[in-house]
């Protein structure tokens, strides 16, 4: 867990509207968090280089750098690859939705949203990331991958595979059920808790760069036409 000096997790927004800043915070902050706050992402790149938050909120619509760019950003860097992001965006055409889950994002808000939503979103998103019932144990996803439930690390013959908070999950998910297929509602309903406005889209695109990081390891998790997806063990 990632804290500052008061014990609280640490939140990063990213939004070049103050008013989003000062209110997202604000809500942020009555949830329990610690929040810092950036209008650009230069700045906030910055910050990066000596922190590393338990999350970041991040606009797709920054004023020097695109959202889009930034998150690739972040995952292609070795500190960052796993850090859970929150996207921000006005842009409520479903394809820019896709487009940032594509990119690495665990979740997405439109704007305009809903602060205590999105403060319920980041809250699910860190439970994703947090620590499992299962300390120290070692699960299996089939004779390739492993799973340390305790560090949070996935491994494909032996080699570390940096997932995202929600990409560990769906495949920890998939691989306790035993070959057992999850419907997307199901798998919504595991992650989101229940949370309405998630599209089942979302997990097509989940589990697709799961299978990708995966490599031809990714094979093992099958796609059961007209239902939903199992891990074949």
């Amino acid at each position: 867990m990632r804290e500052d000096g008061t014990g609280k997790r640490l939140i990063v927004v990213v939004d070049d509207e103050p008013d989003i800043r000062d209110l997202v915070r604000l809500h942020l902050e009555r949830g329990g968090f610690q929040v810092e706050c950036f209008g650009d992402a230069e700045s906030f790149l910055s910050f990066l280089e000596k922190n590393l938050p338990e999350l970041v909120i991040l606009d797709l619509m920054l004023p020097d750098i695109h959202g889009t760019e930034v998150c690739r950003m972040l995952r292609d860097g070795d500190r960052t690859s796993a850090l859970p992001m929150i996207m921000l965006t006005a842009l409520g055409e479903e394809a820019d939705r896709v487009l940032g889950l594509e990119l690495g994002a665990d979740d997405y808000v439109s704007k305009p949203f809903s602060p205590r939503e999105l403060v319920s979103r980041v809250k699910a998103v860190l439970r994703r990331g947090g620590r499992l019932e299962e300390a120290g144990s070692i699960m299996r996803a089939g004779a390739r991958i492993a799973l340390d439930v305790e560090r949070f690390e996935t491994n494909v013959d032996g080699r570390k595979v940096n997932l995202t908070p929600t990409e560990f999950r769906i495949l920890r998910t998939l691989a306790e059920g035993k070959g057992r297929v999850y419907s997307r509602k199901r798998l919504l309903e595991i992650l989101w808790e229940g949370e309405k406005i998630v599209f089942e889209r979302t997990i097509d695109v989940h589990i697709r760069n799961l299978r990708k990081k995966l490599g031809d390891a990714g094979e093992a998790i099958k796609n059961v036409r007209g239902i939903g997806y199992k891990l074949e063990t």
